[in-house]
């Protein structure tokens, strides 16, 4: 309902939205099997992004106008691939909001970067820049850090985010595992005492906070499974209860995933510290100047909820060849990468509860990496022309806004240094919203 339905909100392309599927996996075909996907990727960038960022253009709209604002609104959005998009896409009928996306050059997938590059210029500005996700993530939050102590060029705009940063990104989230919920109990399958687990591909650490938010606000959850690829800051994290960056950034076939900076970790930290703001300075501090952090003991026990685990490419690729032969579905690496961790924690958790499992983009957004795991040559195409013969080798109807991209012209060709972004998006406040210099 937060949504709407298909039919009057044209935003999914699926009545239900959110469709949960069991998956079995494991070549039995046994579908008493425990693993379901939740597959967040129906709305129109094909990633679940989509379900926050289709509702926040109107929370936006909504409090500028309980406020009395008429001025324009600069919505600052540092993105690994999918925030980028669905912001653009989410914010683009809002009158008065501008959006600005900042995405690692060399750290989206092909697609990734023309869903963002091929919209129109009205009210939008795209670059990207010469780093990695958390360089981009770092530029915006000095961005806002340098504005709020009235310094630098963004100084006296009006400011906004569609990163996690802002809570209204991230609440909308808590909503699709309610729906979850729902779903498996009308179905009969919850376990014991009505729980289910929640599986997350986890980066950034924004859905799987949503889900630990959930569980806070009283849905019967019981394990947090926190999946990670090769770049496993936050499964070191979990099991340890040592926060280390000082690694170096892989880049993976799952690049959503690919930061070591996860900023959501914060607001659980907050939750762990008892809502202690100057502990919470403290780790955030060490982790700034040391590269680490450690939590104490009572700390660590707040956070006893959550399982983790990582996978490696190979490991990703071969849960989409076994999800394809069990169940016939398609999916992504970032949800494969959930599925494997998943699979391999589920004989640890010895009771009789499903594990939903977060499905975060659609397999047609990662062509490459699924037609490898399918055992399909994929040297020397791009990723549009794979898209099609992945279409074609599995059955899979290609989303329609994918198959869009091959008749769009590029029209953000930016590239910047990351020292210049606050400047060039001071430019471009004060000559597409009347900024005063």
């Amino acid at each position: 309902a937060a949504y709407g339905s298909a039919a009057d909100h044209p935003y999914f392309d699926l009545p239900e939205i959110v469709p949960l599927r069991p998956i079995t996996a494991d070549g039995t075909g046994n579908r008493q099997a425990r693993l379901y996907l939740l597959e967040l990727f129906h709305g129109r960038t094909c990633a679940f992004k989509d379900m926050a960022l289709s509702v926040l253009g109107g929370f936006l709209r909504e409090s500028l106008s309980r406020m009395g604002r008429k001025e324009p609104v600069l919505v600052l959005t540092a993105t690994s691939g999918d925030t980028g998009s669905a912001a653009l896409e989410g914010l683009s009928a809002i009158e008065g909001i501008h959006t600005a996306v900042l995405y690692p050059e060399k750290g989206t997938s092909e697609i990734q970067r023309l869903q963002m590059t091929t919209v129109g210029l009205e009210r939008r500005f795209v670059a990207g820049i010469q780093g990695n996700f958390d360089d981009a993530q770092n530029a915006v939050k000095l961005i806002f850090a340098r504005a709020a102590r009235g310094e630098g060029p963004l100084a006296g705009v009006r400011l906004s985010s569609a990163n996690s940063i802002n809570i209204g990104r991230l609440l909308p989230q808590i909503v699709y595992y309610v729906a979850a919920w729902r779903a498996l109990a009308s179905r009969g399958a919850l376990g014991a005492g009505g729980l289910m687990h929640v599986a997350v591909p986890t980066g950034n650490f924004g859905d799987i906070l949503a889900a630990k938010y959930a569980k806070e606000m009283g849905l019967p959850i019981d394990r947090l499974i926190c999946a990670s690829n090769a770049n496993k800051v936050l499964a070191d994290f979990f099991e340890t209860g040592v926060y280390d960056r000082r690694r170096e950034l892989l880049m993976t076939e799952s690049p959503s995933m690919d930061i070591l900076l996860s900023s959501n970790l914060e607001r659980l930290l907050y939750m762990a510290a008892g809502k202690d703001p100057a502990r919470v300075s403290s780790l955030m501090g060490q982790l700034a100047t040391m590269g680490r952090f450690a939590v104490n003991d009572a700390e660590k026990a707040y956070l006893a909820d959550f399982s983790s685990g990582w996978c490696s490419d190979s490991s990703a690729k071969s849960a989409i060849a076994q999800i394809w032969e069990s169940d016939s579905l398609l999916v992504d690496p970032h949800t494969a990468t959930a599925v494997e961790v998943a699979m391999r924690l589920s004989p640890r958790i010895a009771d009789d509860a499903p594990i939903v499992i977060a499905s975060t983009a659609s397999p047609f957004k990662f062509p490459r990496a699924c037609l490898d795991a399918l055992g399909c040559e994929v040297s020397g195409e791009g990723d549009l022309e794979l898209a099609a013969r992945l279409a074609a080798r599995t059955g899979c109807a290609m989303p329609g806004s994918i198959f869009s991209l091959a008749s769009k012209k590029v029209l953000h060709d930016r590239i910047l240094p990351v020292e210049s972004v606050e400047e060039v998006l001071g430019q471009y406040a004060r000559t597409k919203m009347g900024a005063k210099a």
